[in-house]
């Protein structure tokens, strides 16, 4: 038996996110904040794709016969790290500080801020002052560490004697120890999911058909020119968004992505965003095989974080679905009785979940549900 989710307990309001102590004062409550886009210039209209992370390479809205999945594709560059000694690589998406972010050229992602008073919800990347040639960034975690997450704060060594090789934690701990570095936390949280990793990595989908399948990426790393290309997948509002990994660690391997148990605490928090995963009803390029999923805000809002809430709508009678693009029509709907709403899935209701997936690129919605009944309808 399927338990149905009480209205009071799963509508993830606007006051809950903005009252959960970002510090970003009460104007912040009535002001709707921009994205931070990834070059000069004005922001993207509706009618306009753009990047808006800086370390996007190339993106495509179609397929273009490449494949039969129905998602296109985002490269992005790929940085160097090292885990342990070992080779690590990442992408570089959301970052809770607006200086940095527009420095960087990242998602200002200010509910991020909220992961410092969830400890151990994130993870820590140590990065070396200016001097350091040839020191990479080291990551104190990767997805085989039972500890990982891709929330990192960043935290500044700078060296007090010689210049030596640092690369893993431990080595940074036992230089500071000795008095050879200083480190200092920055406060600032990002968000830097792991690519390759020693002895691993996010995996490419051979067959390209489905949403999730094998795996988020659409052919291996390119490691000598530094670059990864990821399914990208259409969200309402105007947000397309790759997947990285998940909270619901038994359930990553089903979702092609890796497991990240330590951001489910980022809920507790208020880091998190709820996006809405249709069920049934109308067939589409969701990840359930129905009409894209709806964000509460465009990604860059300040209502959004590239960290999931998860929730599945379903239709009561799903012959009378009709397209739904905000979570204010949702929530219309669920107050109609037309839908239910589901924390996680209709089958880990009402225990929630968490996914990672960051949106590098806003482009205006495309879905047009007569195109996929049209596919789904055997020719005669």
């Amino acid at each position: 038996m399927i338990a149905h989710a009480r209205r009071g307990d799963t509508r993830p309001t606007r006051r809950a996110v903005l009252g959960a102590g970002i510090g970003l004062g009460a104007a912040l409550a009535s002001t709707r904040f921009g994205p931070v886009f990834a070059q000069e210039g004005t922001p993207a209209g509706d009618d306009e794709a753009r990047a808006i992370v800086g370390d996007v390479v190339d993106f495509t809205l179609t397929p273009e016969g490449r494949w039969d999945g129905p998602f296109s594709s985002v490269t992005l560059k790929l940085h160097p790290g090292w885990f342990d000694g070992g080779d690590a690589w990442f992408i570089r998406t959301d970052a809770s500080d607006q200086a940095f972010a527009e420095a960087e050229k990242l998602v200002y992602v200010p509910l991020l801020r909220n992961a410092l008073d969830a400890e151990g919800s994130y993870a820590t990347l140590y990065r070396f002052t200016a001097g350091a040639e040839g020191q990479r960034p080291v990551l104190s975690t990767v997805p085989t560490e039972e500890n990982f997450t891709s929330a990192f704060q960043v935290v500044d060594v700078a060296f007090s004697g010689d210049l030596e090789l640092l690369d893993s934690a431990a080595a940074i701990a036992a230089a500071a120890a000795a008095g050879t570095v200083a480190l200092e936390p920055t406060g600032i949280i990002v968000n830097y999911p792991l690519v390759v990793w020693p002895g691993g990595g996010l995996a490419a989908d051979p067959e390209l058909a489905m949403p999730l399948g094998a795996g988020p990426l659409t052919e291996e790393p390119d490691l000598e020119h530094g670059t990864v290309t990821f399914k990208l997948h259409q969200c309402y509002p105007g947000s397309r968004y790759i997947a990285t990994d998940t909270s619901a660690v038994p359930m990553a391997p089903m979702m092609g992505v890796v497991g990240s148990a330590p951001t489910q605490l980022l809920r507790d928090v208020k880091a998190t965003a709820p996006i809405y995963v249709f069920g049934n009803g109308l067939p589409g390029p969701g990840v359930m095989g129905f009409q894209p999923a709806v964000f509460n805000a465009k990604a860059g809002d300040v209502l959004w974080s590239p960290f999931w809430d998860h929730f599945v709508v379903m239709w009561k009678d799903p012959e009378q679905a009709t397209v739904l693009t905000s979570e204010a029509e949702i929530m219309a709907a669920v107050e109609a009785g037309t839908v239910e709403l589901f924390t996680g899935t209709p089958d880990t209701h009402p225990d929630g979940f968490v996914v990672n997936c960051p949106a590098p690129v806003l482009a205006p919605n495309t879905y047009d549900p007569a195109e996929f009944a049209a596919a789904a309808t055997p020719a005669t």
